[in-house]
């Protein structure tokens, strides 16, 4: 059964924009919780213009279901993960300045550099997903490295989905397969929405987790906080 784990980085931004703790997104993170996710994942960046690392301390003392922290292992962020101690790391090699991110490692070219920090993160018994496109050859470079899981880059098939949905889905579901045979967890996220969830959950139902932030809480403007969180899980529960 897929898990959504909901990105809160966005009510952090809204929060920043005007300083202060409104909206708190220690509540928030609560509040999706008891409206039926089953995790919250946060990703802060070194420069902490929405997520801060203090927020993710104080996530971690209240979160009852799963926490996921992605990030570029930076020292700064490894230092984080290691104190903090989530249930999942997801390793993503965003720059600094990034305004999201926007492609997979390379994990055959960073081999040596990601079963570092897969080893790393392992001693404290944090399970590892690393960020990676819908290549089979990621893939198979991710399990070489020590992952638990890869999560699949969905923002080429987000925006392909409307013209031609089977095309769309075809190289995540080589991927995904790929992950599958060789006993990695499978979870997936960027951009995926109420249009386009439930059909990428049908064709890949062994998908582990997904992991949605501005979509959900863009539609949440709409239709209300516990309202979106529940027409997610719909889309993930294909019900």
């Amino acid at each position: 059964m897929t898990k959504l784990s909901v990105n809160i980085n966005k009510i952090a931004v809204i929060r920043n924009s005007r300083g202060g703790n409104i909206p708190d997104v220690i509540e928030a993170a609560r509040r999706i919780e008891g409206f039926g996710a089953e995790g919250i994942t946060v990703h802060p960046r070194p420069d902490e213009r929405h997520i801060r690392y203090a927020d993710v301390r104080e996530l971690r003392k209240v979160v009852t279901t799963e926490l996921n922290i992605e990030g570029n292992p930076f020292e700064e962020f490894v230092d984080l993960v290691m104190e903090v101690v989530p249930t999942q790391v997801t390793l993503v090699p965003d720059a600094k300045d990034a305004i999201t991110s926007n492609a997979g490692w390379d994990t055959v070219r960073y081999r040596d550099f990601l079963r570092e920090k897969a080893d790393l993160f392992h001693s404290k018994g944090i399970r590892v997903s690393v960020f990676v496109n819908p290549d089979v050859d990621m893939v198979r470079g991710a399990a070489d490295c020590g992952a638990d899981r890869v999560e699949l880059y969905t923002e080429m098939y987000a925006r392909e989905y409307a013209d031609d949905r089977e095309k769309a889905i075809a190289g995540y579901v080589r991927a995904a397969e790929e992950a599958h045979r060789l006993g990695l967890g499978l979870n997936a996220g960027h951009d995926l929405n109420l249009d386009n969830l439930r059909y990428f959950i049908s064709r890949i139902p062994f998908t582990d987790e997904v992991s949605i932030g501005h979509a959900l809480i863009s539609d949440a403007l709409y239709y209300g906080l516990e309202k979106t969180v529940e027409m997610f899980l719909e889309r993930v529960k294909l019900k």
